[in-house]
């Protein structure tokens, strides 16, 4: 195989036996860097873990890999874990994380460790997970990280090299192998040239027509395209808007046809409504892809695509981070998003990420990303900054959780807290930004220490419970201690897990509940404003996530056998989520099973409510076992 020069330099350092951290342009060809090392260690009988940041990554990891190398492949996710013996194991960076920290002598087969998509780790919700992975990476694993442009890579590369004392090569690439040209809908007109902006905005006020801009990439050539949208609703209706147009020759519509209602069938998709709706727009090579989409529609969407039939697809971003789907075009709705608390420009980081997705290596010879811009939302110097700023810098987003210091306080004891100073966090740091993390790392212990969790330097059994259920620690814990987890039912345990990790949408509205799930909700309110005090008194901030019982009705149906259309009357969340937030109930119910703390009776209801849970749409593995 013939490498481009930074794949073949990154090669080379690897097979020299070095760790490596590649920064180069999406869709650049990094992957090709990890496949080397699969193949080698393979060959060598030396085992690998990939990780990867998002399930949906993993699982397709675990497909493309598995059709590469077969029976060596195993995936582990929490959902879902098959051939989990397997010499090359994907897997979620939160499990690799567990791992470390709680069965380090798993890891003794796995010579290498390859983190796609390294710069998360200044992901606000999950980075710190990546951190922590590499602050506690075993002496004995090699590392490969995959990360997208970034300016301080070699920073990055300095502070393993301080924790690890051996080196690690830093390989940049910062050409795109398929050059990207810029376009610009305004006032219903298409520029291509940044100077054009500012000629069309001075004509009278026009609002942009997606008819406009699509008729011009019909006649530039420009399909198959990925439209980008901040919003899983715009998505859809943008799609229906497209329904009078037709993308496809006839033969091309037999032949998507036929493989979109064989894959409904495989996905035991052909009864599900939202199936029956895409039916008619895929007929037209239109698709849309978002998070609130059962799985299973969202992976025959994936294949779609990959088919080359579809021809537009109007997706929320997730379809950018990693998964393979490059096209030859590129649309924005608009260079504007939700960023956690208020809506922003983009990150130039995160446009080339989306923007990255144009031009398809060996088939085009340049990508076509196209801007529509409404420039009472955005001026052009904005507009500027976003495409043509310098990557933003990856920073630490160190937060360690109550289990993370409850497994290093039962490893290094008061010790532990020396391990702050290896943290990137530090390494970035001022003085006084050093101190205040210490002092929250600190009275995290101290509330641990207080509140029954540590006694005589040693984990209680409440402490040893709260080490497994990473992120829902303390309101599970103080449940378990108080003995109201013994009491619970299977239906008490899904309503609980389910209410745990929910997270509830903006103005999203409370079900009425039934006489013992409000019973269970006073209690956990109870416990969750004393946890609150608590953190308040120590000044821990942010937060424990608060439980919500928006999803018990729908929950209590599930377990009850109902079919999965019918238990969606009971709440106004999304399909899709429904299935996210039972396959993450499941995977609490495993983590509380593993604590083996439990009672035996109280572990027999758990199994028999996580085998209930897992049926159905919300098996992960039999998703996975699909072809």
């Amino acid at each position: 195989m013939i490498y481009d020069r930074f794949q073949q330099e990154a090669i080379d350092y690897i097979n020299q036996g070095h760790s490596v951290i590649v920064s180069a342009p999406t869709g650049s060809g990094k992957t090709a860097i990890a496949e080397h090392i699969i193949t080698t260690c393979i060959e060598k009988n030396i085992g690998v873990i990939y990780t990867a940041p998002i399930k949906a990554l993993s699982n397709q990891k675990f497909r493309d890999f598995q059709n590469q190398y077969g029976d060596n492949i195993g995936i582990l996710t929490g959902d879902v874990s098959l051939n989990a013996g397997a010499p090359v194991l994907i897997m979620t960076t939160e499990i690799f994380r567990n791992k470390i920290l709680d069965e380090p002598a798993s890891l003794k087969n796995y010579q290498w460790v390859i983190f796609d998509e390294v710069h998360y780790i200044d992901n606000p919700e999950r980075g710190t997970v990546w951190e922590e992975s590499l602050i506690f990476l075993p002496p004995h694993m090699n590392i490969l990280a995959l990360s997208a442009t970034i300016p301080n890579i070699k920073q990055l590369a300095a502070w393993i090299e301080s924790i690890h004392k051996k080196p690690i090569k830093t390989v940049i690439e910062e050409k795109r192998p398929v050059p990207l040209h810029f376009y610009y809908q305004i006032q219903n007109e298409v520029v291509d040239n940044i100077g054009g902006l500012k000629r069309s905005r001075e004509k009278e006020s026009r609002p942009n027509r997606i008819n406009a801009l699509i008729n011009y990439l019909q006649r530039k050539d420009g399909l198959p395209c990925i439209y980008f949208v901040f919003g899983r609703k715009r998505a859809e209706d943008l799609s229906f808007e497209l329904y009078n147009y037709n993308f496809l020759t006839s033969q091309e519509k037999t032949q998507i046809t036929n493989l979109y209602d064989d894959l409904c069938r495989r996905f035991d998709l052909k009864q599900e409504r939202a199936a029956m709706q895409l039916r008619a727009l895929i007929q037209k090579g239109i698709a849309y892809h978002h998070a609130g989409m059962l799985p299973t529609l969202k992976e025959v969407i994936e294949r779609l695509f990959t088919s080359r039939l579809l021809k537009v697809i109007f997706t929320t971003e997730t379809f950018a981070l990693g998964i393979n789907m490059p096209s030859r075009s590129v649309i924005f709705d608009e260079l504007r998003k939700f960023y956690g608390h208020y809506v922003r420009n983009l990150k130039t980081r995160d446009f080339y990420q989306m923007a990255g997705r144009a031009g398809r290596r060996g088939i085009d010879q340049e990508g076509f990303v196209y801007c529509r811009i409404n420039p009472k939302r955005i001026n052009l110097q904005e507009v500027k900054q976003v495409i043509y700023s310098d990557p933003e810098e990856v920073k630490s987003q160190l937060n360690t959780s109550y289990a993370t210091i409850l497994n290093l306080y039962e490893k290094y004891n008061e010790d532990f807290l020396k391990v702050y100073p290896l943290s990137l966090h530090y390494f970035q740091s001022r003085k006084n930004e050093q101190k205040e993390a210490l002092r929250i790392i600190q009275a995290k212990l101290n509330l641990l220490k207080d509140f029954g969790y540590i006694e005589n330097n040693a984990l209680t059994q409440k402490g040893k419970f709260a080490k497994t259920v990473y992120g829902y620690e303390l309101i599970l814990s103080e449940l378990f201690a108080a003995g109201i987890l013994e009491q619970l039912d299977e239906f008490g345990l899904g309503v609980v897990t389910a209410a745990a990790v929910f997270e509830p949408r903006k103005n999203q509205h409370m079900p009425n509940l039934s006489k013992a799930n409000r019973h269970i909700k006073r209690i956990c309110e109870e416990i969750f404003s004393q946890i609150k005090e608590w953190e308040r008194k120590y000044r821990i901030y942010s937060f424990s996530k608060q439980p919500y019982f928006h999803l018990s009705g729908c929950m209590e149906a599930w377990l009850r056998g109902t079919s999965f259309d019918k238990i969606l009357q009971f709440t106004d969340t999304d399909e899709g989520e429904v299935v996210r937030y039972f396959r993450m109930s499941v995977q609490i119910l495993r983590e509380i099973n593993d604590a083996k703390v439990a009672s035996g009776a109280l572990r027999e209801r758990i199994k028999e409510t996580i085998r209930v849970i897992n049926r159905d749409v919300v098996d992960a593995e039999k998703q996975l076992r699909t072809n």
